[in-house]
């Protein structure tokens, strides 16, 4: 069963987000990249996808995966989500600590994901 840790209901303005793990507070984003990021989401949650620079696929995981690219003080952050019809589920936001995502982070992402969808989405 995976750990679910929140559902931020927008009471009918647009997708719910479904936080698997992590979320967006200090430690360990500052303030100004956690209202970045919250931005992003929100244009997610109205049914905008991004594109680069700020956002990309992430094909190695799965149909609908993405990641938000997010530079702060010197360190790259990735929030990985997927879009489904009717929520944008939040896998992880990782310290991006190589050129290319690590086979952790994407067996990770992808264990995460087939255990919300093994569940029946929560």
């Amino acid at each position: 069963m995976p750990k679910l840790t929140y559902i931020s209901d927008l009471s009918g303005s647009g997708k719910p987000l479904v936080w698997l793990r992590s979320e967006i507070k200090t430690p360990p984003l500052p303030r100004k990249a956690r209202v970045e990021l919250g931005y992003r989401l929100r244009l997610l949650q109205k049914g905008l996808l991004l594109a680069m620079p700020h956002c990309r696929p992430m094909i190695a995981i799965g149909k609908s995966c993405y990641e938000l690219r997010l530079r702060d003080a010197g360190t790259n952050w990735r929030l990985v989500f997927r879009v489904d019809e009717d929520a944008v589920i939040v896998v992880g936001l990782f310290r991006k600590t190589s050129p290319s995502a690590t086979g952790r982070l994407i067996a990770v992402s992808r264990r995460r994901l087939s255990e919300y969808d093994a569940a029946g989405k929560g």
